[in-house]
């Protein structure tokens, strides 16, 4: 974590040296099951200016859970967490880069944990530095920042307001999770990635939806059928790419041509007998003969070292087509899939309801719009959703505004492409 400039630091000081009165924020009356007003998550990097903080709640009356003091030694992470929070009033969270890489990424991955926590616990999110990246499924709350002048009181308006009164706070209060367009997710990893060939297609599980997208996907079997689409390409697609099947191939091939050949050479000795012609066979024939019994080797040799080389590319293209068949269902559910090696697939958060009433409005017939759209989506969905994860697009940025706020919505992607490639 980078450290905070001079002024910065003089903000933060100078609003710890603020008087706080317990009468002014009393704090909320604890319930059955409660034993803190709060519960407050931060990585340890950052512990100098989150204890100075807990003691100032603290001495306004707050009853504070936090890791260092508060879990349970001999129990994980996670469940240490998750009994705090089900303890707790409300949930803070210190922002900082270092608690986005390591602390949010515990609760994302585990996702049932925080999903609960999301649905039943109001969550503060503090700004620890301007910058940090704000994680997706805070997105949709009003966070507090740590250099505002007037932080503290802020802070304990809400902590010591009850849950049931926050609706018109400064946080919004806890709410269903929405969906934040053109946000990215975790991607998908194959699991069978450290044995894959690049030839092979990657094979996705399908048993159980990943907890990121329980929040989003209504429907779990649209996203059981996509993978499985995916996996088809496996199963489909592959079954002539291993270079033991294209060797054995090779050798039947030229087995075959050879046999060929020599049953011609045989036929055309005995023809030229038959018919009393001399016995020396012209040297058109010789040369034709000795071609072939070279040329054809050295050509399907060549045609199998071009087909290996490609190998990759193949299986990604046809990846990316499955992927785009796949999207047609997941876009209902405002998700999308991109994929640009065989191993790993990007997923996006991204509504395409604006793009789709474009599309209609572009062809007169309803059938007519909902073919092309569709189209669009087998052709470049995939490729959409891996530039909307990377947040970088191979064009400048368009300057009409399209149907993605800040960034490039997915039927300017596809005029883009257009420009440049045509409908297969």
């Amino acid at each position: 974590m980078e450290p905070m400039n001079s002024t910065e630091s003089a903000d933060i000081q100078s609003q710890r040296a603020v008087p706080l009165s317990p009468s002014v924020y009393a704090p909320p009356t604890l319930r059955d099951g409660e034993c803190y007003h709060v519960f407050i998550s931060y990585s340890s990097t950052d512990y100098q200016w989150t204890h100075p903080l807990i003691n100032q709640l603290e001495s306004c009356g707050l009853q504070v859970c936090y890791h260092e003091r508060d879990f349970t030694p001999g129990r994980t992470v996670l469940e240490n967490m998750s009994d705090c929070i089900q303890e707790s009033q409300k949930v803070l969270l210190v922002l900082s880069p270092e608690f986005v890489r390591s602390r949010w990424c515990l609760l994302e991955a585990n996702m049932s944990l925080f999903r609960d926590c999301l649905e039943r616990k109001p969550i503060v999110p503090v700004l620890l530095e301007p910058g940090v990246s704000v994680p997706l499924h805070l997105c949709h709350l009003t966070y507090l920042e740590a250099t505002d002048h007037d932080f503290m009181n802020k802070l304990l308006k809400v902590l010591c307001t009850p849950n049931k009164q926050l609706q018109g706070s400064t946080v919004v209060p806890f709410q269903p999770p929405s969906i934040y367009n053109g946000k990215a997710l975790q991607p998908l990893i194959a699991a069978n990635d450290e044995r894959l060939c690049k030839w092979d297609s990657g094979q996705f599980s399908d048993m159980e939806v990943p907890d990121q997208l329980r929040l989003v996907i209504e429907d779990h079997d649209k996203y059981r059928e996509a993978v499985r689409m995916i996996n088809s390409v496996s199963q489909n697609k592959v079954w002539l790419r291993p270079m033991w099947v294209r060797v054995l191939i090779y050798i039947i091939g030229v087995i075959i041509v050879l046999s060929l050949l020599a049953f011609s050479m045989y036929m055309t000795v005995l023809v030229y007998k038959i018919c009393i012609i001399p016995s020396c066979i012209p040297t058109g024939v010789l040369v034709f003969i000795i071609c072939s019994l070279f040329c054809v080797p050295i050509g399907l040799l060549i045609h199998i070292g071009l087909w290996k080389n490609d190998d990759e590319k193949y299986i990604v293209r046809e990846m990316q087509t499955a992927i785009g068949q796949a999207n047609k269902l997941l876009s209902e559910e405002k998700v999308l899939m991109g994929c640009q090696s065989n191993s790993k697939i990007y997923l996006v958060y991204v509504s395409l309801d604006g793009c789709k009433r474009e599309f209609a409005g572009t062809f007169s017939e309803q059938d007519a719009a909902e073919e092309m759209f569709e189209r669009a989506l087998i052709f470049f969905s995939s490729g959409y959703a891996c530039c909307l994860a990377k947040r970088h697009f191979p064009f400048p940025q368009p300057s009409s505004t399209g149907h993605l706020e800040g960034g490039v919505c997915f039927c300017q992607y596809v005029s883009q492409q257009l420009s440049t490639n045509h409908w297969e």
